[in-house]
């Protein structure tokens, strides 16, 4: 049984929807079966707690005492990292969050340790060239860096940097956990929005690119559903209300099954991320395992990766939403090119990006970085 403990900011049930957490939750959900003991240690306003747990793992939480520029800090979580980590045979981190590479060296870790590097810091500019020589120290100091895709690890400055201690390992679901949605929120959500329409999931943030999608809109009167709440989302609502979107329909957060009810009723899935920030796109992925044709942006990223163009759906370049309304009227009126994509796209995950694929691959390295050591 080798014992892994999962490091990060935030974690279920207090930031459902989080692509990170969904992340950890399908690697530690699945991990289990492989022999692995996984347990997860992240920040929590609501305050400390030990031993709880989500799905069939424990996870422990530390009090935040503070948040600023996208990090949480926390001074008892060090030391409960500490206490943590010494019963672990490897840590795993969730990278960016530079409260995390503070907490590596105050401990002076020797476990064997790798990082999960989800994204790149593209917001914070000022705050990064000052967080840069940490970074770099703790990134070296680990056994492996693991990136989602590809595309991202040869895109990333940072993650070429350190190439030779990149691994690839694509991000997976297990369509286990997304129960089939009953009959009767089908037909709720068929009679609220109609039998075809367009669906963006996600958290409403500034590199979801939906000012393009409500600009793409505009243009083609065609009707989109945007689930999912952030602090884009007053904004947002009143570019809709500006604009005279009736063709726009804002459904906030809502439970797993309406999620699951939507994903299976759309047309096609569009996701109109335009920043780097966007590494991955668990919810384009997500679009991908229901067999939906794809619209993405061409950002460098795992988007790209997860959405073949021409083959799995359409890609537009980024901020351009003449490209995107033009993309979504060609599914639109081309319903059997959207089949052979959503076939594809739904292929494709089965191919790529199971979450049994993901977590045997984890498990593998896991064993090697002990193996090594």
């Amino acid at each position: 049984m080798i014992k892994v403990l999962h490091f990060f900011k935030t974690y279920f049930p207090e930031t459902p929807g989080g692509g990170i957490e969904q992340v950890i939750f399908q690697l530690s959900q699945g991990s289990v079966a492989h022999g692995i003991e996984p347990q997860v240690l992240y920040l929590s306003a609501n305050g400390s707690a030990r031993n709880e747990t989500v799905g069939n793992h424990v996870i422990h939480r530390s009090k935040q005492d503070l948040y600023v520029a996208s990090t949480g800090l926390s001074l008892s979580g060090i030391r409960d990292f500490k206490e943590l980590a010494a019963e672990a045979d490897i840590v795993h981190y969730h990278f960016p969050w530079p409260y995390m590479d503070v907490a590596h060296f105050a401990t002076r870790l020797k476990k064997p340790s790798l990082v999960s590097y989800h994204s790149d810091i593209v917001k914070q500019k000022t705050l990064l060239k000052l967080y840069t020589p940490l970074m770099n120290r703790f990134l070296g100091s680990v056994d492996r860096i693991v990136a989602s895709s590809p595309n991202y690890a040869s895109s990333s400055e940072v993650l070429t940097r350190f190439k030779d201690k990149v691994e690839i390992i694509p991000y997976g679901l297990d369509r286990a956990t997304y129960p089939a949605p009953s009959e009767s929120r089908l037909l709720h959500w068929k009679q609220q929005l109609g039998e075809r329409f367009f669906l963006f999931v996600g958290a409403l943030r500034y590199y979801k690119g939906l000012d393009f999608l409500l600009e793409a809109a505009h243009q083609t009167g065609l009707p989109v559903v945007i689930m999912g709440g952030g602090y884009e989302e007053a904004a947002l609502k009143a570019k809709a209300q500006a604009l005279g979107l009736g063709n726009v329909t804002f459904l906030g957060g809502l439970p797993d099954e309406d999620k699951n009810a939507l994903l299976t009723l759309c047309e096609a899935f569009v996701f109109p991320s335009h920043l780097r920030s966007e590494s991955f796109g668990i919810s384009l992925l997500e679009g991908a395992m229901y067999g939906k044709p794809m619209i993405s942006c061409e950002i460098g990223s795992g988007t790209t990766f997860i959405n073949i163009a021409n083959e799995t759906g359409l890609v537009v370049p980024p901020r351009d939403a003449m490209s995107l309304a033009a993309a979504m009227t060609t599914l639109w009126n081309d319903r059997e090119l959207a089949g052979r994509m959503g076939l594809k796209a739904a292929q494709r995950y089965e191919e790529v990006f199971t979450a049994e694929k993901m977590v045997q691959s984890y498990a593998a390295l896991y064993q090697d970085i002990l193996n090594k050591r």
